[in-house]
């Protein structure tokens, strides 16, 4: 036997291995993962959820000011600024000075590489000839609007600066505010700054009044529909009037109640509403998987009910839940936007983006870029936020897998 036991050639147990295996075996959120990153869009979506979360949460470390730091000789400054040099004297102190006149025929002093030094005074305005005057160490800068209102003028020159004699019909060049990135607003308070403050409270409600609602309507939706029959019915009931009243009418009560209206009023308003849309979602995956085998053979060994909802159907249903959590973020983010642009919502000196719009939407003409970067920056993560929400919901639907 042991002379036989030679004539066997013994192989390496690399050698033994399954030649069909080409790849390891993956878990369910490596394989979700996976299909993720095919998406474009959600791709997309998530690297703008993760710029806004930096955004918010990082960016305000770095900024020189408060949300409620005020300079109020230096308010309504644009991000751009065409500027004006003041003297063309090669051995003079200013050579290297320009100013800048904003829209509220305000000048102010600019440093060549767009800094904001001080505001000048203005001394005095003779509308005869349509000519305001400021002083700058003595000496007098005059802004003629005359070829404004002539018959001189062609719609290219608005107003000429004159400093020691020489006139300067157009900007000398266009700098960056590099005081204020954004610009600043009617109280001189730094729009990026606020912005980044902004983004810290929109994304401190959508967060917790998503977890909130997750909690609240995850219990609430398995409850129902595991219970069924009268139960589900009255249940359901309670959702339906809950659901039919307003948020506005939630808000308005609950600020009257509490007597203030800041970020946890509102919070507090999403969690007693929002809830209704994932226990229904809830209710109807728990519907659907009750029944099946799998729940039937827990009954069967005596597996509490309790436990039967949490480790069986609300891990089945993760999916859908996922999505709907995701969904339900940008549209606490709009909710409390919309809240605080009608006066409802954050109120001064708060940061909140639906605050920066409503401040600013008397001033649409005069100076579009106070509402535009507020609305920018809510639909830029609204839209990622529901981009990635899309791409989760593609992933994990076992219907809509494609590889």
């Amino acid at each position: 036997m042991v002379n036989k036991m030679r004539d066997f050639k013994f192989i390496d147990s690399s050698k033994k291995m399954d030649k069909e295996q080409i790849r390891e075996s993956l878990t369910y959120w490596k394989d979700v993962w996976r299909r993720l990153k095919k998406n474009t869009i959600a791709v997309i979506g998530l690297i703008g959820v993760i710029i806004v979360i930096l955004f918010g949460v990082v960016g305000p470390m770095f900024s020189p000011y408060y949300f409620s730091d005020q300079i109020t000789d230096f308010s309504y400054l644009t991000p751009s600024l065409d500027v004006f040099q003041i003297t063309d004297t090669e051995d003079g102190d200013l050579e290297n000075y320009f100013v800048h006149l904003n829209n509220d025929y305000r000048l102010f002093l600019i440093s060549e590489d767009g800094h904001i030094i001080e505001r000048l005074t203005r001394t005095r305005v003779d509308r005869s000839i349509w000519t305001y005057y400021y002083d700058y160490e003595g000496e007098e800068i005059a802004v003629d609007y005359s070829r404004r209102v002539g018959d001189e003028y062609t719609g290219d020159i608005d107003y000429t600066v004159t400093y020691e004699g020489v006139e300067t019909l157009y900007p000398t060049k266009t700098v960056w505010n590099k005081t204020y990135l954004l610009g600043s607003d009617h109280l001189g308070r730094d729009i990026l700054c606020r912005l980044m403050y902004g983004a810290r409270i929109s994304l401190t409600v959508a967060f917790v009044a998503a977890i909130v609602n997750l909690i609240i309507g995850v219990t609430y939706g398995s409850i129902s529909g595991f219970k069924g029959g009268a139960t589900d019915n009255l249940m359901m009931r309670i959702v339906d009037i809950i659901n039919s009243i307003p948020l506005v009418i939630y808000v308005i009560l609950l600020m009257v109640l509490l007597n203030k209206s800041n970020m946890w009023t509102i919070i507090l308003a999403l969690g007693t509403v929002y809830w209704v849309g994932m226990a229904r979602l809830v209710r109807g995956q728990i519907l659907s998987l009750k029944d099946l085998e799998f729940v039937l053979a827990a009954r069967t060994l005596g597996v509490s009910q309790g436990r039967i909802i949490s480790r069986h159907l609300i891990p089945n249903a993760i999916g859908p839940i996922l999505v709907s959590l995701t969904m339900m973020i940008p549209t606490a983010i709009f909710t409390e936007a919309f809240l605080s642009f009608i006066g409802i919502g954050m109120s001064a000196p708060a940061a909140s983006w639906g605050t920066m719009a409503n401040e600013a939407i008397s001033l649409l003409e005069k100076y579009p870029y106070q509402l535009l970067l507020p609305s920018l920056a809510i639909g830029i993560t609204v839209l990622s936020f529901n981009f990635l929400g899309d791409g989760l919901r593609s992933a994990l639907d076992p219907r809509l897998r494609k590889g």
